[in-house]
C-alpha cells in the first residue's frame, strides 16, 4: 500500500490540474452543459424544407418538377446547439423580450462571427427578399460598379415591388443596387439576371455562390425573392450571406443609405429610392438592412446596429407585424444581445465564415473577403476562450506535474536509504 506521503504528489497534481482544466475548459462545453440539452439530445428533425406553400406561386412551370428539399448536414453547421429546433440562450441568460413572432432568427456579432444567441437556426424558410443579399453579392463579385445596364421591356414589367426603371434608360450598376437593396426593386433584380446572362444563369450563379460560402440550407429560385419551386434558405444561411455581404463596400454603403436617387437619363425623370428599414435613423447606431415579404415567407428581416465596439446582426424569418412590428422586434433582439455582449456571454455557435475562402470552382470570380470600407478599419477580435491565459495555465500544470515526479522521486529514494 502507499503511505499518505506517497499519494500526496499524486492528488495535489491532479487535484491542480482539474482545477486548471476547468477555469480553460472551452466556453461551449458550458453552454453545451447548461442551455443546449436539448439541441444535443434533441436536434431539430423538422426542418429539411419550408412549410407548404398557401397558394400557387411556388407551382413548377409545365414539364418542371419541384426539385426535392436540400440535403441536411450530419451536423448542425455552426455548432452543436445550432441543431435545435427551440430558442438557444447563453448561460445564465435573462429572459427574451416579449413580442417575438419569428418561427426562426439569430443574431451574430459581424465581426468574430459569435453567435450570440438563436432559435431554430437552420429550419428551412423562404427567404422573400433577403434573396436580394444573395443576388447583390453575385453582382458586386462579377460587376464593375460603373458597369451600364439596360433594362429590357421584361425587367421593366416584373410583379412589384419596383423602383420603376425604364426599358431603353441607361443605368449604372450602382444606381441599380442602390433601388435593389433599398427599395427592394424586382424590376431591377430582374435586370441584374439579365445582365448577368439570363434568370436562370443568374439563379445558378447565386446558388453556387452560397454553395462556395457555405449557405447549405439555401437554394434560390428567383433573383427577386418572389416564391419558387424549391426556394428555402434559413436565418443561419443568411447570417452568414450577410456576414460576408457587410464585408463588400458597395453593398454596406447601399444598405446605410437612407435616401438616394437615381439620376434623370435617356428623357426620363430622375428617381427618388428610399431606403424601407424604418430602423435605419431611428435605432442608435444603425448600420442598415433588408426587408421582405411574401404571402408564403412572411416577414423577413435583416439589420444590424454598432454600439461600445460592437457590431451584431439580426435576422428574423416567418414574422408577424402583430402584436408587434417586425423591425421593433429587431431592435428588441439587438438591445437583448448588446446586453449579453456587454456581460461577456458565452457565444452559443459560430459563422463559419472560415469557408469564405474555401478553394472557387474553375472560372469563378475571386470572392472579396477584405473589410468593407463602412466597417471599422481594425475590429477588435474577441478574447480567444483559451488564449494566452490558457497557455500559461497549461505551463503551470506542465510545472506542477514535472514537481510531483521529482517529488515523488525523492520520497521513494528515502524509502530505500
Amino acid at each position: 500500500m502507499f503511505s499518505v506521503s506517497s499519494r500526496s504528489p499524486r492528488l495535489l497534481v491532479a487535484s491542480l490540474a482539474v482545477g486548471v482544466l476547468s477555469v480553460v475548459a472551452p466556453p461551449a462545453a458550458g453552454a453545451a452543459a447548461q442551455t443546449g440539452a436539448l439541441a444535443l439530445s434533441s436536434p431539430c428533425t423538422a426542418a429539411a424544407a419550408p412549410p407548404a406553400p398557401v397558394d400557387t406561386s411556388e407551382k413548377p412551370a409545365p414539364g418542371q418538377t419541384v426539385p426535392p428539399p436540400l440535403p441536411v448536414p450530419a451536423q448542425p453547421v455552426g455548432g452543436p446547439l445550432l441543431g435545435s429546433c427551440d430558442t438557444i440562450l447563453p448561460p445564465g441568460a435573462p429572459p427574451l423580450p416579449a413580442g417575438d413572432t419569428a418561427a426562426s432568427w439569430v443574431v451574430q456579432d459581424l465581426d468574430t462571427g459569435d453567435v450570440i444567441a438563436a432559435k431554430n437556426p437552420h429550419a428551412r424558410e423562404r427567404p422573400a427578399s433577403l434573396i436580394k443579399t444573395l443576388l447583390a453579392l453575385v453582382v458586386v463579385t462579377e460587376l464593375k460598379p460603373d458597369k451600364i445596364v439596360v433594362p429590357t421591356e421584361e425587367d421593366a414589367k416584373q410583379e412589384c415591388t419596383c423602383v420603376g426603371i425604364s426599358a431603353g434608360v441607361p443605368y449604372t450598376v450602382d444606381q441599380l443596387l442602390h433601388g435593389l437593396l433599398m427599395h427592394s426593386g424586382n424590376d431591377v433584380a430582374h435586370a441584374f439576371a439579365t445582365a448577368l446572362g439570363g434568370v436562370d444563369v443568374a439563379v445558378g450563379k447565386m446558388n453556387g455562390l452560397a454553395a462556395r460560402i457555405g449557405a447549405t440550407d439555401t437554394r434560390a429560385a428567383t433573383p427577386s425573392g418572389l416564391d419558387g419551386p424549391g426556394m428555402s434558405t434559413s436565418a443561419y444561411d443568411l447570417s452568414l450571406i450577410f456576414h460576408y455581404a457587410m464585408k463588400q463596400q458597395e453593398f454596406a454603403q447601399a444598405v446605410g443609405t437612407k435616401a438616394y436617387t437615381i439620376p434623370a437619363s435617356g428623357g426620363k425623370p430622375a428617381i427618388p429610392v428610399y431606403n424601407d428599414n424604418k430602423l435605419l435613423g431611428a435605432y442608435p447606431g444603425f448600420l442598415g438592412g433588408k426587408t421582405g415579404f411574401t404571402d408564403d415567407a412572411r416577414h423577413t428581416y435583416v439589420g444590424a446596429a454598432e454600439r461600445d465596439g460592437h457590431r451584431l446582426a439580426v435576422v428574423m424569418m416567418r414574422a408577424e407585424q402583430r402584436p408587434t412590428l417586425v423591425v421593433a422586434q429587431a431592435g428588441k433582439l439587438l438591445d437583448y444581445s448588446f446586453a449579453l455582449e456587454d456581460k461577456h456571454a458565452t457565444p452559443v455557435g459560430r459563422i463559419a465564415y472560415e469557408a469564405l475562402v474555401a478553394t472557387a470552382p474553375p472560372g469563378a470570380p475571386p470572392l472579396n473577403v477584405a473589410p468593407a470600407a463602412a466597417a471599422k478599419s481594425a475590429p477588435a477580435a474577441k478574447p480567444d476562450p483559451f488564449g494566452t491565459t490558457g497557455w500559461i495555465l497549461t505551463l503551470v500544470v506542465a510545472v506542477i506535474i514535472a514537481a510531483g515526479f521529482t517529488l515523488r522521486h525523492r520520497l521513494r529514494k528515502q524509502r530505500s536509504a
